[in-house]
Formats: C-alpha cells, structure tokens, sequence
C-alpha cells in the first residue's frame, strides 16, 4: 500500500469523517482551509481513487467518493507495512508492546484472545 502525501491525507480525513460518498465540490467545501482549486480537488481525488484508497459512484454528471477502507484498516496496513521493513519482526513486536500503555496492552491482550478462540 502507499502511502498518502499531505494534502491526500487531508482529504481522506475529510472523507473518514463523514457518512456518506461526497463529491468534489463538497470535499472541497470541508476542507476550505486549504483554499484549493476544485480541479486541484478533482485530481487528488482521482489519484486516491486510482491508488485504490477511494471508490467512487456516479450521481448525475458528478462522481459520489467514498473511502474504500477505514482509517483504522489504513493504519494497521502502515502498521504492517512498517513491521515488514524490520530485520527481526519479533524484536519489533516486543518494542512496540513494551511501549503501549497499559490501555492498550490490555486491548491487545483481548484481540490475541479472540484470535485464539476462533
């Protein structure tokens, strides 16, 4: 998977955050900060679409966006992307639970469970 650059990730948040598919003129409005160009908007969107993070649906003349993964699936594939870089997958697994709070200890501890009672 690859990843999103600034602006990308900018309007996947966008996206994320909301319901329903937006168009282009309606991510553009949420995320006016940016004073974008809507064909700016229009041409990040397609890239995301065709980066497989987006699919879209056509609604009239405009296209209908939508994220194709949650953010959460997002993260996780970063997360074992990143896993995958290192020389020893174990010792990284042990660092990063040695670095969790006890929080998320505990929410790891309850998925590796179900996991094994599946």
């Amino acid at each position: 998977m690859k990843g999103l650059g600034e602006l990308e990730r900018s309007i996947m948040d966008v996206l994320w955050a909301e319901r329903s598919p937006l168009t282009a003129r309606e991510v553009g409005r949420l995320i006016a900060d940016r004073d974008l160009a809507p064909t700016t908007v229009m041409t990040v969107l397609d890239r995301l679409t065709r980066k497989g993070f987006l699919t879209r649906v056509r609604d009239g003349r405009a296209w209908r966006y939508e994220p194709a993964a949650s953010r959460d699936a997002y993260i996780a594939e970063l997360m074992l992307e990143a896993l995958d870089m290192t020389g020893d997958r174990s010792a990284a697994l042990t660092r990063f639970a040695q670095a969790v709070s006890g929080t998320e200890a505990e929410v790891l501890r309850k998925a590796l469970t179900e996991l094994e009672e599946e």
